[in-house]
């Protein structure tokens, strides 16, 4: 525990009292007097001349130590002393992340290759490197959306990022429609930051870019998240020499990462995909705020409950000792 005072210049009052008594005239009050008819015969007598007369109270020492005392525990009170706690530091992101990912039936093909070079589909490679991703994300808010033919938001914005990690990989293809709705992820994002209270928002869209049901278009919706400060990066999985809904529209990606400037990757198996988000963190690194915090106790209430009993008591004491006068 440490002390401190909150206002110190407080503290130039201390010699006030000394200068007003030093510098200013002292207060004079008249009152009657008896006149004597004799009295200018009993001063000749006495070989005094007349003079203007005067009553001074006499301070004992313990009414001017107490006054001291008392002025010194005001000026204390004044300066405000407190007891500081301990310091206490919080480092709070100032970066909100919405991670989309495509469940839709598109993402069931095995085109991806594991570290073994065999065959993976696309949604479970997607979901252990995007899970290892979010792990990594600490300090960070991040929000989940997973679109198929239908965007759902599956956790808002969160730093419980376990919560995040669980949801993400008990997803599985075709839960939200077997058709792809790029656009309508994207405006569900737009909408999740508009929670959102910092400036850095980063969108990471994974897909195989195919669009085939979206009520608004993917590069509509990639210039209104541009107008809103929403930066998307477009990451494709898959084969782009598939067939049919197979077959992964790289285009389209790029051209939604073009309009949110932001950028577009294509990844074929997993260290692409592991290179793609390490890509992500160094043009977009974690900004952070430090927000220091120190409880405070105030005990400006002691010094001043102290000079009033202390001056009552003193008071009282003197009401009731008789005063000694000295004249001039």
């Amino acid at each position: 525990m440490t002390y401190a005072f909150a206002f110190p210049w407080a503290f130039l009052l201390v010699p006030l009292p000394w200068l007003v008594w030093r510098f200013t005239p002292p207060r004079r009050e008249k009152s009657t007097a008896i006149r004597i008819p004799f009295f200018r015969e009993v001063t000749e007598a006495a070989g005094l001349e007349p003079q203007a007369g005067a009553v001074v109270l006499e301070r004992r020492r313990i009414q001017m130590s107490v006054a001291i005392l008392c002025w010194l525990l005001l000026v204390i009170g004044l300066a405000r002393p407190e007891q500081l706690g301990r310091l206490t530091t919080i480092e709070k992101a100032a970066r909100d992340m919405v991670l989309a990912v495509d469940i839709s039936g598109s993402m069931d093909a095995h085109d991806m290759q594991d570290p073994q070079g065999n065959p993976q589909q696309r949604l479970q490679m997607v979901k252990d490197v995007v899970g290892e991703f979010i792990e990594e994300r600490e300090g960070d808010r991040v929000a989940l959306i997973v679109f198929g033919t239908r965007a759902f938001v599956q956790t808002p914005f969160t730093e419980d990022l376990a919560s995040v990690r669980e949801l993400l990989d008990a997803t599985s293809v075709g839960m939200a429609g077997p058709d792809t709705a790029i656009g309508d992820a994207i405006g569900l994002a737009i909408r999740t930051f508009e929670t959102s209270e910092v400036d850095q928002r980063l969108l990471v869209l994974l897909s195989d870019g195919a669009d085939t049901s979206s009520l608004m278009s993917p590069v509509n919706a990639a210039e209104i998240a541009a107008q809103e400060g929403v930066a998307i990066y477009t990451v494709g999985v898959g084969d782009p020499k598939g067939r049919g809904d197979d077959r992964v529209d790289l285009q389209a990606l790029e051209d939604i990462a073009n309009r949110a400037r932001g950028a577009f990757y294509y990844a074929t198996d997993g260290e692409g995909l592991t290179a793609i988000y390490d890509e992500i963190e160094r043009l977009n690194p974690r900004v952070t705020e430090t927000v220091s915090f120190q409880p405070k106790r105030p005990l400006s209430w002691i010094a001043f409950a102290t000079a009033m009993v202390l001056g009552g008591l003193t008071l009282g004491w003197l009401q009731m000792a008789p005063r000694q006068r000295r004249g001039t």
